[in-house]
């Protein structure tokens, strides 16, 4: 099924839900994007990897091909979170877009969108770039905000066209900032450049402080004052429920301080967020290891918390690049049993009600 038309299929069963009191169904039709149930899906890591940049693709980095795509698409997820770096898809500041590069991301989108999945391109970049030998933060060492804004805008101008874009993931996890540096300025000049050549597909902004969902108040409250002429940002936040939030879980469920409602304590601060000023969620990263089963009921109420509410999200992570022993990765299509987070994941396909 063509991604367009599984979209509309979700709008549909929530446009009479959303369609304004008083509108036209011209303006219900409008709404019915941001009115739908939402899907669940996965995030399916490579084109990240590595050390060296730009480095040589398919040995020190890849793009997720069609063969990543089938055993979740089997699973009933519909979503593919595809993380990707800036410093790949375009080698010089303000210079073309690498073809190369470029073709492989396309040839992955279109994969997906041949069996019905929507892709979530997500610039993995934590307000740096790779740049004179070492990662820099955007603002500082010749990295204007204006290069990044400028990205966005090559990107979106290739990318609108396909039908299955679910959004544009401006950056991932900001983080560490100097106090002369703002992720706010970063985000709007992003949004107001993409905007230029795409006022159709939503725009991802991911919080402060690594996205945290628990640290969201404190942190990225000021996010909720960014201007999108087409209205049209969803807010993404990212949630590990141990200890440190890292999603490292180096330690046993007790020492980690697990239990049955932490993801589900952790991430409330930016649901209620959200619904107090009335804006459009998404938890892009959460997961967790297979080395006791209670991990699992923490990640089963914390979907169906999530579900009830209406955000939907990407668990992290999948991909043919990881390692068998990788905490919290599902690379089960790969062959072997299959990990017990899959019969917790196929749970949730869709949110349970619309936003």
């Amino acid at each position: 099924m063509n991604a367009k038309f599984y979209l509309v299929a979700l709008s549909l069963v929530a446009l009479a839900a959303c369609a304004p009191k008083n509108g036209t169904s011209d303006d219900a039709a409008q709404n019915a994007y941001t009115c739908a149930l939402q899907p669940f899906g996965i995030n399916i890591a490579c084109a990240e990897f590595g050390s060296r940049f730009p480095g040589v693709c398919n040995t020190d980095y890849g793009y997720p091909t069609a063969a990543d795509l089938s055993y979740w698409h089997e699973k009933g997820l519909q979503l593919v979170r595809m993380p990707f770096k800036w410093e790949r898809l375009q080698y010089e500041l303000d210079g073309e877009l690498n073809a190369g590069d470029l073709a492989q991301m396309k040839a992955f989108i279109a994969a997906a969108d041949s069996l019905g999945m929507m892709v979530l391109p997500d610039l993995h970049n934590y307000c740096r770039r790779y740049h004179n030998g070492d990662h820099r933060v955007i603002g500082q060492e010749g990295i204007a905000i204006a290069h990044y804004a400028s990205f966005w805008k090559q990107m979106a101008a290739e990318l609108k066209d396909f039908d299955n874009i679910y959004g544009y993931g401006l950056m991932n996890e900001p983080h560490d900032l100097p106090d002369s540096i703002y992720w706010f300025d970063m985000a709007q000049a992003a949004i107001d450049s993409i905007r230029t050549v795409d006022n159709v597909t939503p725009i991802f902004v991911g919080g402060n402080n690594w996205s945290s969902a628990a640290k969201w108040r404190t942190e990225s409250d000021t996010l909720k004052y960014l201007v999108d002429p087409a209205d049209k940002l969803v807010f993404e936040a990212h949630c590990y429920f141990d200890a440190d939030n890292s999603g490292t879980y180096k330690y046993s469920y007790e020492e980690e301080g697990g239990t049955p409602t932490k993801g589900v304590e952790l991430v409330t601060p930016f649901v209620s967020w959200l619904e107090e000023n009335d804006l459009r969620g998404f938890v892009g990263e959460y997961g967790v290891p297979d080395n006791d089963p209670r991990w699992l009921v923490t990640l089963d109420n914390f979907l169906d918390f999530l579900s009830l509410h209406g955000v939907n999200g990407t668990y992290w992570a999948s991909g043919s690049w990881w390692d068998s022993q990788a905490v919290m990765v599902i690379p089960t299509y790969k062959g072997g049993d299959e990990l017990p987070q899959v019969a917790i994941l196929e749970k949730y396909t869709e949110t349970k009600i619309a936003r």
